[in-house]
């Protein structure tokens, strides 16, 4: 696309613009609907001073994407991992692509891994052989954590409280679960991943109560697209696709109810982030 393409794209009410530098933790953009027009996202990211984006790996083929996106375009890095959708094809081979996906410079954490009860696309059995591996490879790679987690939270402190002494820093991305969870994870000393759910009045205004809780070196912030779009965006997106340029606006709702200005939660959320994925002076 030209310039003016990508500048149209979004309507005008949607040309948001960070006055924080941004770090969007869990951007799927390897996701099918985004392969038309990836660099053009990409930019629309950058001119919403979204100027970070770690790409989520959810398997072996996503990570490897997430790894080559990383190498094209700055400011992005990958993680690597199995979902726990896909957890009934783990095997010692899958093991090994990610040991090898971890040495890479690209990957800054281990995942998107974890529990999910809600769907149970494989057993539990099956989803807590596979999260345990990866806890391990987390342990011996010293990567920090990725993590999923729904309709598990008690199943998921149990098995985290028993590994917490191994892991390094873990974070629990998309985080929509209730008040005793949230403090679950905070007394394991984890950090939460807040997204668009807040701003969904049908099932995440419960958030809202809870998100002067968690603070703001705990906290980081995260779009999930193409998934999660914003329920109360000032104006409707042509195909509801969710992209990191909109982040900003969920930073405005998040720093609303945790009664701090964007600035002040958008530089809180990024340090945050710099710090948990070890990214330095890079971003």
């Amino acid at each position: 696309m030209t310039t003016s393409a990508v500048d149209s794209f979004l309507p005008e009410a949607l040309q948001f613009h960070s006055s924080a530098s941004l770090v969007d933790i869990g951007a799927n953009l390897t996701h099918e609907s985004f392969k038309r027009d990836l660099g053009d996202v990409i930019a629309r990211a950058k001119a919403a001073n979204v100027a970070t984006l770690i790409v989520t790996g959810t398997d072996i083929e996503h990570a490897n994407q997430a790894v080559a996106m990383a190498k094209q375009y700055p400011g992005i890095y990958a993680t690597a991992g199995v979902h726990p959708h896909d957890a009934s094809g783990w095997n010692a081979d899958v093991a090994c692509q990610l040991k090898a996906l971890y040495q890479k410079r690209e990957v800054v954490a281990v995942g998107e891994c974890g529990l999910d009860f809600n769907r149970n696309f494989s057993t539990p059995h099956e989803q807590e052989r596979a999260f345990e591996a990866q806890l391990a490879l987390a342990a011996e790679s010293g990567l920090p954590l990725f993590l999923h987690e729904r309709d598990a939270g008690k199943r998921m402190c149990d098995i985290l409280h028993s590994w917490r002494e191994d892991i390094s820093q873990a974070v629990i991305h998309c985080f929509t679960a209730d008040r005793d969870t949230l403090h679950g994870y905070l007394d394991l000393d984890l950090h939460i991943g807040l997204t668009g759910w807040i701003c969904d009045e049908r099932r995440g205004h419960h958030l809202r109560s809870l998100v002067k809780n968690i603070p703001l070196e705990r906290l980081m912030v995260e779009t999930d697209c193409p998934y999660l779009l914003p329920r109360n965006l000032p104006a409707k997106l042509k195909g509801r696709r969710h992209e990191p340029a909109l982040l900003p606006w969920i930073v405005r709702e998040i720093a609303q109810w945790h009664d701090v200005t964007e600035t002040e939660l958008g530089n809180a959320t990024t340090r945050t982030a710099q710090n948990f994925f070890r990214l330095g002076a890079e971003t």
